[in-house]
């Protein structure tokens, strides 16, 4: 797949200016509902004879308005795990699509004659019908079917995956994450939510209580996830039982970011500048602080006991 972030550059791979099928979306989390998208999108690509292109937006819209992280809705991955995945299925092109104050002024007529039109020279556009686009989100579905029948592109609406009734969505995930019911998490995404990141050095505080852990920056404003929980972590290919931390750490520090913190089960080793992908299991308890470090120790005892139980009664250990 070949990524760019410029749609005017799309021609350079182009030589005969054949354009493409695309569809738009932030994408966040990859989950079924996507993945149906992108299995429509290469069938309409294939029939067609044209290259498929997946327009991301970074950051996304939510992130870019909110006055504070907390404002935003939490995030699920981050671009290079959406490409990753969206790569996966076979795609061509990824136009990683900058959100930023020029692109929010944009206009709707102008946003498909640039971006969609001139730049990408789409044949057809798949997208759900509740879309919404350019300055102050005046465009629309009908809108663009309107456009397309004034550009010579077919607007095509994009499927919608259900489970139980309910439309897959990223907010739909995000719920079932923040209730710890990774079972349901697992069924929406269609794989276990990871966070994947390198091992940073942190304060080191859990190797002088006895409980070393990696540390990962999620980067994120806004993590779906906080408290402990039961999660392997995969390793040179290999899945090992880990007890992870995700918080601000009340109980030592007073502020700074999000960090998680990972103890791997029965194991030593250096792994600081190693690429680690954490994947969730069971959640263990909620964030807590604690009165001294003598009691965050003892409780950390028993939450690697838990950790074991769930890993074990998973039949994943």
């Amino acid at each position: 797949m070949i990524v760019i972030d410029d749609p005017n550059s799309f021609s350079q791979h182009q030589p005969h200016q054949q354009g493409c099928v695309a569809t738009i979306g932030k994408f966040d989390g990859v989950h079924l509902g996507h993945q149906l998208i992108l299995d429509q999108l290469k069938s309409k690509a294939d029939e067609l004879s044209l290259p498929s292109l997946v327009i991301v937006i970074e950051p996304h819209p939510e992130e870019f308005f909110a006055s504070a992280p907390e404002l935003c809705p939490a995030r699920l991955s981050l671009i290079e795990e959406k490409l990753a995945i969206i790569e996966s299925f076979g795609i061509d092109y990824a136009l990683v699509l900058r959100f930023d104050r020029e692109l929010s002024q944009l206009s709707a007529e102008a946003y498909v004659r640039e971006i969609l039109v001139e730049g990408l020279g789409i044949a057809a556009f798949i997208i759900g019908d509740d879309f919404r686009f350019g300055h102050q989100r005046g465009g629309d579905f009908a809108l663009l079917q309107s456009e397309g029948k004034e550009h010579g592109f077919e607007v095509i609406e994009s499927s919608t995956y259900e489970r139980n009734g309910q439309r897959i969505s990223s907010t739909y995930v995000r719920d079932c994450l923040k209730d710890g019911d990774f079972t349901v998490v697992e069924q929406l995404l269609g794989r276990p939510y990871s966070i994947s990141g390198e091992v940073i050095k942190g304060r080191q505080l859990g190797g002088e209580i006895g409980f070393p852990t990696c540390n990962i920056n999620p980067r994120r404003q806004r993590i779906p996830l906080l408290g402990v929980f039961a999660c392997h972590v995969r390793l040179n290919g290999e899945l090992l039982p880990a007890a992870v931390n995700i918080g601000f750490r009340p109980t030592v520090e007073a502020e700074g970011g999000a960090l998680l913190e990972a103890h791997l089960l029965d194991f030593s080793g250096d792994l600081y500048g190693k690429t680690i992908e954490v994947i969730f299991r069971a959640k263990v308890r909620d964030e807590m602080k604690f009165e001294s470090v003598d009691a965050l120790t003892r409780q950390l005892g028993e939450d690697i006991a838990r950790v074991r139980e769930l890993i074990i009664s998973s039949g994943r250990a």
